[in-house]
């Protein structure tokens, strides 16, 4: 296996175990992260969303798969299944995540899935009503967004 594929297995198996300094130690310093929540993250405030993500997943079960990599860029597969804590409801996200490398750690991270489909089972009826709109989906990332700086403040 690739020592990038390597490093990647590590991350995940790390975030499957809950531990956050684990996955934190698989992202260079200059990181940078991408999701349809948290758009653009940065170093800290990337590494700080996972340790975020991790202490309030009580029931977060995570599972990687098809993971691949070469000297420049690796990807894998990751389902995700918690309940979300604003509704009480279970979800259960398909994730597609793409890496670049530097230096031996992850420089790069973007993660995609259908954010329409989170919130349909995140937030039950106002999701499938209306969360394939503008102001639903910025609703949601600002809330997240909000809820980072209160965890950066925090810790």
């Amino acid at each position: 296996m690739h020592p990038n594929a390597e490093l990647i297995e590590r991350f995940y198996s790390s975030f499957a175990a809950k531990d956050a300094g684990g996955m934190r130690a698989c992202y260079h310093k200059d990181v940078v992260f991408s999701d349809p929540v948290f758009p653009h993250l940065e170093g800290d405030r990337a590494r700080a969303m996972w340790s975020m993500l991790v202490a309030r997943g009580k029931d977060l079960k995570v599972v990687a798969s098809n993971v691949s990599a070469d000297d420049k860029t690796g990807r894998a597969h990751w389902d995700a299944d918690y309940t979300f804590s604003k509704t009480k409801r279970p979800v259960h996200n398909s994730i597609d995540a793409t890496f670049e490398f530097r230096d031996g750690l992850i420089i790069k991270h973007t993660d995609r899935f259908d954010l329409w489909k989170w919130t349909r089972m995140a937030l039950g009826a106002p999701g499938v009503l209306l969360g394939w709109t503008p102001i639903i989906q910025n609703k949601v990332r600002d809330q997240a967004d909000k809820g980072l700086e209160a965890w950066l403040r925090g810790s």
